[in-house]
This record gives structure tokens, sequence and C-alpha cells, in this order.
């Protein structure tokens, strides 16, 4: 269809002519259980007002409508031929009054991409499961609309539906009418909801299993809030949903958010419903926020996964405030919302859990995305220049989530929290219900702190990349001298040098009667420019081990000295705090990934202190980097020895850990991942499944299964009846994605021939289905893929046309052919890869801006990887 990639130019406009009062949109999906029905009845009456020029000239502007067929098109009571006013997904409206109405009637159609309305099929009992996801424009693929973030409106929803499902949208339930003609229908009329954009309107509807509750509080003037709550998750997904935990965190939530921000809860009701084949981690909805399924966890999981969740409960209810109350005004100030809501998750779960180590995972787990991200050649400054709705989608990144709270988390180091959280209590009271830009924010914090943050917001919102601190210290004789934290920082995209304010502490850590390293001393300090000294350290003995950015305040990699990374790599166990231990390994990491020491000291380092790490949260973080060590940075010639030494360590641990513990877990599944790559120890892994070798207290449940059911059939030990029948055992959503995965993954040229047919000619999988074809058929040896290195370039541009972006987006990054090795006397740079990508970026300079990003960010990430292998190896080209 024409015109779907919005521009932000032709937003201004129309929202400079139009102004949306009021939607009232009835669905009609009775049917969506049969799977012969390929779309549902959308109508929207809409009420707009438009600014008409006058003296004889005439007001125009268009809908968004991604529809399968439009029937109808009444416009001020006047019918509109559908051949002339619509034209792909727009539908024009001329002749605008001051006062307007328009009715549009058609079939919108399901998708089983998670864009739209999905529709899923539950394979284990085969009920039919309908919910919307829009962010951040396909609210226009349910019913038509005036698709951009600042038109916003009030919404009444009418759905019509069999009368067994439960049905919810972002008001409350009005009214539920069984319908006389046909019993087996009903209509679900919600009340108006407050004004709020396009993309965070809902619907959900099916035989969901539903929990209920309330939460209450008495405001400040004595006014009671009364806040209804429900959960929905798949019936058959209810006996593991732990609904009382998730109730309990709500209401802590919102006790927190409405105490901190000093401003109701102002949507009504908090439903909370966890979704398949969702495609983010949730979505905050107002009234109704979506989640993805993966967090009712079916089987064993780790206290850094509950604790994930509640970061991400945290998270979508800060966007009650943060993105829904107040809203971006275009996608260039996304950041507005997500930066905050990202920020606030973490704080939520850090002041209103039972977790203590929240800004531990934090830093550990999304600090380091936002560092990967911010270091590729697509980095953006956190306030992003948004053309279009294609580059809006490639947007939800570590820059505008991670980078933007980290950054924050540094604003409030610099401003204090209460000035922050007071700068933020003005900015919902100035503009509730309406949508605002950079400037509206940083007005009320500057009044609020006493401060110009022009300047800062300069530093940090308006460049690119990281900064790289590390410490010089001079000594004369013996005697320690003076100490300077030395910033390196330039812009990725100008070339420019950045050098940008830091408030941060360093720390000094020595060893303690015990042999525990431990803080002996701390100093805060303003970084800025290039050198900054450190007076207070200046002639003082040499502490074992000289932290900077301790505590985490501030955002920029961090490069341990010699006499600091000796002590780490030597004593890394001892840090008793979890915070700087946490720091030390993401220097570490760094390190490595920046071809600044090889890949297999930081996979020694994990083997060697990884078993004592207390942070289950941050052991799996760094098994993870591990593995990405071994299989990516490793050079090929030292890769089997790497890998074997790694493996033996995992298959140790996994018996030594306490019997049941979430570390035993962490490394069994380390155990199974890394299998996938070396035949050594998969007797063993056939042994945990069959029970002929017991660990005690590891419980070989169904995803651990199918990990290791991925590893054998990687290594041709695992055949397609053996799939098929565990298949048979485990027939949930899941197990579907891991019997895919697995059979894709099989090391067989007819098998590999399939897995890519399926994905990138076919149009059956779904979008969980896809990408779990995806990940197996990629499972492979490099004879098997090199077939298809020329075919993924020859298809890139097909694929991007005739697929939706977020399909399209899942083909492109995954298909990529990233597993690659440096042969010896080869430059990263030449690397045949490396040249056919340059090669296709120059030959198709006109291709969609969104679809290049993606090119040239999988170009880095192997480019990074060949740099690291040449680094490693004395025998490989640097």
């Amino acid at each position: 269809m024409s015109h779907e990639n919005l521009k932000r130019n032709e937003a201004a406009h129309r929202s400079a002519l139009i102004s949306t009062h009021s939607y009232d949109v009835s669905l009609d999906v009775r049917q969506a259980a049969d799977p012969d029905v390929a779309g549902y009845t959308s109508r929207s009456v809409i009420n707009f007002s438009a600014a008409v020029p006058g003296h004889g000239q005439a007001a125009s502007t268009f809908l968004d409508f991604i529809a399968g067929e439009v029937h109808s098109v009444f416009l001020n009571g006047k019918w509109l031929p559908v051949a002339d006013v619509v034209d792909g997904s727009r539908i024009r409206l001329d002749n605008l009054q001051a006062e307007n109405q328009v009715t549009i009637t058609g079939t919108a159609l399901y998708s089983r991409s998670g864009e739209g309305m999905h529709r899923f099929v539950d394979p284990a009992d085969g009920q039919c499961y309908l919910y919307t996801q829009y962010e951040p424009a396909d609210a226009r693929r349910v019913f038509a609309n005036f698709e951009q973030p600042d038109l916003k409106a009030q919404y009444t929803f009418h759905i019509m539906a069999p009368s067994g499902w439960e049905v919810a949208s972002n008001g409350v339930e009005a009214a539920r009418i069984q319908l006389t003609s046909d019993p087996d229908t009903s209509r679900w009329d919600f009340a108006a909801t407050r004004p709020m954009s396009t993309y965070i309107t809902t619907v959900l509807a099916g035989p969901y299993f539903k929990a209920q509750d309330h939460w209450s509080a008495t405001l400040d003037d004595g006014t009671p809030l009364e806040v209804p709550l429900a959960l929905y998750c798949r019936a058959s997904m209810a006996e593991s949903f732990d609904a009382a935990e998730l109730f309990r965190l709500t209401k802590n939530g919102l006790d927190f958010f409405n105490r901190l921000f000093d401003y109701p809860y102002p949507w009504g009701k908090y439903d909370q419903a966890f979704v398949p084949e969702y495609n983010l981690g949730a979505m905050e909805n107002p009234g109704l926020v979506t989640f993805t399924e993966s967090y009712v966890f079916t089987s064993r999981a780790t206290d850094a996964q509950y604790q994930a969740r509640a970061n991400t409960l945290m998270h979508e209810m800060a966007h009650m405030w943060f993105g829904d109350l107040v809203t971006m005004q275009w996608w260039d100030d996304l950041w507005l919302k997500e930066s905050f809501a990202d920020y606030m998750g973490t704080l939520g779960v850090d002041r209103a859990t039972d977790w203590d180590t929240a800004w531990v995972n934090f830093a550990n787990k999304r600090k380091a995305w936002a560092y990967v991200q911010d270091q590729l050649p697509t980095t953006h400054p956190i306030v992003a220049d948004i053309p279009d709705l294609e580059a809006a989608k490639q947007n939800f990144d570590g820059i505008t989530y991670a980078k933007g709270a980290s950054v924050l988390k540094q604003l409030v180091a610099y401003v204090g929290f209460d000035a922050f959280i007071a700068g933020s209590r003005q900015y919902f009271r100035d503009h509730a219900y309406g949508n605002t830009t950079l400037a509206d924010l940083l007005k009320a914090l500057s009044a609020s702190s006493g401060r110009d943050l022009g300047g800062w917001a300069a530093a940090w919102l308006q460049t690119c990349g990281i900064s790289t601190l590390s410490l010089e210290s001079d000594t004369h004789d013996g005697v320690p001298g003076a100490v300077t934290i030395v910033q390196d920082a330039v812009d990725p995209v100008t070339g420019r040098e950045e050098l940008r304010p830091h408030r941060l502490r360093v720390g000094s850590y020595n060893f303690d009667a015990d042999g525990a390293l431990v803080r002996t001393g701390s100093i805060e300090t303003d970084v800025a420019g290039a050198r900054t000294e450190v007076p207070e350290l200046a002639g003082q003995p040499r502490p074992a081990l000289l932290l900077v950015n301790d505590d985490d305040l501030t955002y920029a990699k961090v490069r341990l000295d010699p006499v600091s990374e000796a002590t780490v790599l030597a004593s890394l166990d001892r840090i008793t705090d979890p915070m700087a231990r946490a720091l030390c390994w993401t220097a570490l990491w760094n390190s490595a990934r920046d071809g600044e020491s090889p890949a297999s000291r930081y996979v020694e380092a994990v083997t060697a202190f990884g078993p004592s790490e207390t942070g289950v949260g941050v052991l799996l973080n760094i098994l993870e980097n591990a593995s990405t060590a071994v299989e990516r940075y490793t050079p090929l010639a030292q890769r089997g020895a790497v890998r074997g030494s790694f493996l033996a360590a995992a298959d140790a641990q996994l018996r030594q850990a306490a019997p049941g513990s979430d570390h035993q877990l962490a490394w069994a599944r380390t155990l199974a991942a890394v299998s996938r790559h070396d035949v050594a120890l998969l007797p063993r892994l056939r042994g945990l499944m069959d029970g002929t070798a017991v660990v005690d207290g590891l419980a070989v449940d169904a995803e651990l299964r199918w990990s290791l059911w991925h590893a054998l059939a990687a290594n041709g030990q695992a055949t397609s009846e053996e799939l098929d029948a565990e298949l048979d055992r485990d027939t949930t959503a899941s197990g579907g994605a891991g019997h895919a995965t697995a059979l894709a993954a099989r090391p067989e040229p007819d098998v590999k021939a399939a897995a890519w047919q399926e994905a990138v000619e076919g149009t059956e999988l779904s979008n969980q289905l896809l990408s779990a074809t995806i990940v197996g058929f990629a499972t492979a040896p490099a004879a098997l893929l090199d077939p298809y290195v020329e075919p993924y370039f020859e298809c890139l541009r097909g694929v991007w046309d005739q697929r939706s972006i977020e399909i399209a987006s899942r083909i492109v990054r995954g298909l990529y052919p990233m597993a690659q090795d440096l042969p010896a006397g080869t430059l990263p740079a030449d690397h045949p890869v490396t040249l056919r990508t340059d090669a296709w970026l120059t030959a198709n300079t006109d291709a969609p801006r969104a679809l290049r990003r993606i090119i040239v960010e999988q170009r880095s990430h192997l480019l990074r990887a060949l740099t690291a292998q040449a680094v490693a190896s004395p025998s490989i080209a640097p």
C-alpha cells in the first residue's frame, strides 16, 4: 500500500490544520475464531475541527486506514465515492468545515505479525485470542484515524464478540448486551476515555483467564482514589499465573508513583494483560497495559527474571504519567517518555519492592545495551531526528531507552533528586493531556533546580557517542603525584570532540584484614574537559583499585588503569560491593569488545570468578557475554580450546552449584547454549533429558529441554521424529517456538533450504515462529550458511517492500551472515562479507533509510567481531 510511511512534515501540517475531539469505534470480531475469515468490520465516527482558510478556499486533509477494504466514507453527512477518496492507506477529506464528522466503515485484517489486531490460536487447546499493538502507528490497521501522537482525542469503543469471551479496552466496561438475534454474541460498550493518542488505544478479546483486585488511596485533600485492578492471561497458562504477586507489585507501584508524582493516577482502572507472540516487552496503553506472556513463567525462572518483570511493570506504570498523560509531540522526542520510564522503572523496583540490586542490574544490563548502540555508526542523539514513521520504528533502541535513562540518572546527580521530582510534577500540571517537546521539560526542570539546563541538554541530549574515562597518575621517585581523569569523547556522526560534564565518584578500594577488597575512600567530583585533576588523591598511597564512576552516577565507558586492572583480574571475587563488582565486569567486557584485550581473557575471568558472583542477574549477563566472546570474538584457531575450557567450567559449576539454585540453572543454560557449537558434552545433555544423568535440584523442565534439544539438533544428534515427540509433550506456544528452532538447527542442506524458504519466501509463519526459525537456521557451521550470503543481499529490497516493517526487520536483521571468521592475512574491512555489504550499500543509496540502518548496524557488529579476532591473534592482520 502507498502512503504508509507518514512524514514528519505531513504530520505537522495536519496538526496545524485540524484538532480531534472524539472517536466512536465499533469492531465486530465475532468470527475471529474462524481461520477462513481474514478480517472484521471496523467503523470509526470521528469528530474534529478544522482551521478553514476562508476567502473561498477549501481545507483538505487525510485519514489513515490500512484496511482490506474500505466500504464507505461519509463526511458531514455526505457520501464520498470510495474509489475517488481512497488512495492506498489514506482517505482524502476535502471541503472541510469548521466542525466536522466523518464516518468510515471497512474491513480491517487480522494480523500474525504482532502489528494491529493480532490473532493467535492456542496450540494447547485451540482457543482463539486477540489483542492489539500499535506503537508507533498501527492503530490505523484496526480503525480509521488521524495516526500521529499530537492529535489526541477521547475514545469510546464498542466490541462485538462471542458472549463467552473476556473483552477489555482502555475505558471501563459501561455495558454488556447479549444480542437477542444472536445469543452467542454480545456487545461490549466501554466508557469514553480521557484524551489520548491513537497509538495507546487498545482492545483485548478472547477466552482469557481474568483475576480481579482493587487499589485505593486517599489524596492529600482527603479525596478518595479508587482504582479497579485486573490481570489477564491465556486460559491454558492460568495454573502458572502468579496473580497475587503481580497484584502486590502493582499496588506497591501505584502507592509509590502517586506519592512521587503528586498527580493522582489519571486513567480510572488499571488492567494488565499478558499476551502471546508479543513484539515488545510491554506497552503502556492507559488502563490496559499489555505485556509479553513470557513474563508468565511456565518453567523455572531465576530471581533476576522476576526482577526484570517487576522492572517492566514499573516502567509501564511510570508511562501512565510520562508518555500517556503528557505525550511527545512527534517521535523526535520519543525519549521524553521512554528514557523517563526506563529510569523510573528501575527507581520503582529500588524504592517500592524488596529487591536491592535494581541499580546494579541497570548498570550491568541496561547500560550495556546503550554502550553497544552508542558505538554503532547509526547512533543518534537522545533527541533524535525522526523524519518519518519508519525511522521512528527503528528508534526504539538502546539510546532512547537506556542511554536516556542513564543520562537522567546523571541529571539527578547534577541537580539533586528533589529538584528533579519537583520539575516533573510541574511538567505534569502544566501539560496534562497535552503534547510537549524538549523545551517544555527543560523549562520545568530549570525552574525547579535554579539551573539553566540549556548547556547540559546540548552536551547530553543533542550529541552522539559515549565518553571514555580513564585515570592517569604520576609517580616521581616512587612518590605518588597528581591523579587525572582523562576524557575521550568523539561524536561518531559528526567527528567532533564532545567533552561532556560528568558528576561522578572515584572510589578507592583496598584489601582488609580478611582479604576482602573493600571501599576505603570515595571522592565526588565534577569532570569537565579533556583532563580533570583529582587533588584529593594527589600524593596519597596508591589503592589496590581506583574505580572511576563508582556507584555508576554517570554514563561513560571506564578504562581500568594498569594497577587496577591487575587487581581486578586477580581478585574480582574479593570485591564485596555488588555495584563495584558489576562496574568492573563491565570494564572488562568493554575492553574485550573494543579489542583492547583478547576476548579469551574475559572468558578466563568469567570462568575464574563467575562461580562466586552472588548476583544472579550479573552472572547471567557475564555468562552470555562469555558465550559471545567465544563464538564471535575469539579467532578460529583458538576458539576450540577456549570453548572447551569454558564448557568444562560450566559443567563443573552445574554439578557444584547449590541444588535448585538460580546459579545452578544459569550454568545449565550456559552449558546448553555453548554446546550448540561443540559435541564434547552432548552425551551429558541427552542424559539430562532422559534421566540417566541426574543433577540434584535441577528441574529439566520445558524451557531447558528445548534448549538442550537445540544443542543436540545443531550437532546432528536429534531427529525430526524425536523433536515431534517432544512437541507432543509440550503443546504450548513456547513449545512450538522451541520445536521450530530445533528443526531449523539441524545441520543438513535440505533443512537449511526449507528454513530459508519459510522465512524469506513464505508468509505462513507468525512473528514468533519466524524468529524461532531464523535462530535455528543461523545455528550452523559456516559451510552450510555460505551459500546464502548472496541470496541474502539479493532479497533485501523485495523483503522490505513486500512485508510489514516488523516482519521485514526480523528477516533482515536475523539472516545477516554474522558468524564469520577472519582468515590469516586478511584485514577485517577486506573480509568477503564486509565487502559484499559495502557493495550493497553503495548500490542501494536509494533504499529506505530504516533498511539501510539495519544493514549498517549489522556490518558494524561484524566488523567489531573480526577486529577482536585480529587483535587476539598475532597471525591475523589487525
